[in-house]
């Protein structure tokens, strides 16, 4: 028995000397093992740089990842589409509480119309994929592919009118509107309504920074109510925004006008 411990002890004795010489991270690591668990982590931010980036550009990554242990630890971190790694950040410190990390550039090339990205964490050899907060995709717009969040407008209908004008009842009628859009250029469905009923309807239409006049295909609309108030919808994927009026554009039944 005391062989035993004479033994461990000339061993602990060998040992120190490499392990004082250690970081204090790797330390903590070659004593106790794993200290985190790939369920301790959290994906709160991801963010490319350039961004909105155009094809051929090399692209950067940053990810803020939340350790929601007391433990801090060495990891390799993936930032992945489906299969495809597309960056990845090897040996990194992760303490508790928020981390900004750093992903080197790459040529990943960005060719469909929308990537959305997942992240593996490799603990010991052992890879499993992180949580996120919330869906990290990057879309394909005039500029580029984006990560941002989609900002819309101020959008304002300055006219909006209709031919013919007065318009009888069961004709077919066709109706322009004027929109100045006053911020970032857009590409959406647009749609006239008379309450919650589609009078007409233009499908990806390209609403750059200014006036834009948009003609719309025709349409027998039925007048039948006293009065018919239209309002203009812009729908921006799948998120419909009602777009500002300088006046009220009503028809009413005296040869159903939207003359003023």
């Amino acid at each position: 028995m005391k062989k035993n411990l004479v033994a461990m002890f000339l061993g602990f004795l060998f040992l120190l000397p490499s392990l004082a010489q250690s970081q204090p991270d790797k330390l903590f690591e070659r004593l106790l093992g794993p200290t985190i668990q790939p369920g301790d982590l959290r994906i709160l931010q991801l963010e490319m740089s350039p961004d909105p980036i155009r094809q051929g550009q090399r692209v950067s990554f940053q990810a803020v990842v939340s350790n929601h242990s007391r433990n801090s630890g060495r990891v390799s971190i993936f930032i992945k589409d489906k299969d495809e790694v597309v960056a990845v950040v090897n040996d990194v410190v992760i303490r508790p509480g928020d981390n900004r990390v750093s992903f080197p550039q790459t040529n990943y090339r960005f060719e469909r119309n929308e990537y959305c990205f997942t992240v593996d964490v490799d603990i010991e050899r052992s890879r499993r994929p992180v949580d996120l907060e919330k869906e990290f995709c990057a879309r394909r717009t005039f500029q580029g592919w984006t990560m941002a969040s989609h900002r819309v407008g101020p959008l304002f209908v300055e006219d909006l009118d209709m031919s013919p004008d007065p318009a009888i009842p069961g004709q077919d009628i066709r109706f322009r509107a004027r929109i100045r859009n006053e911020g970032t250029p857009i590409r959406a469905d647009v749609r006239i309504q008379d309450r919650d009923q589609i009078a007409t309807q233009l499908n990806d239409v390209f609403l750059p920074r200014g006036r834009s006049e948009l003609l719309f295909p025709y349409t027998r609309y039925a007048f039948q109510r006293f009065d018919h108030c239209f309002s203009v919808i812009v729908d921006v994927e799948r998120t419909p925004y009602r777009v500002d009026a300088a006046r009220e554009f009503c028809a009413r039944p005296y040869g159903w006008s939207l003359k003023p």
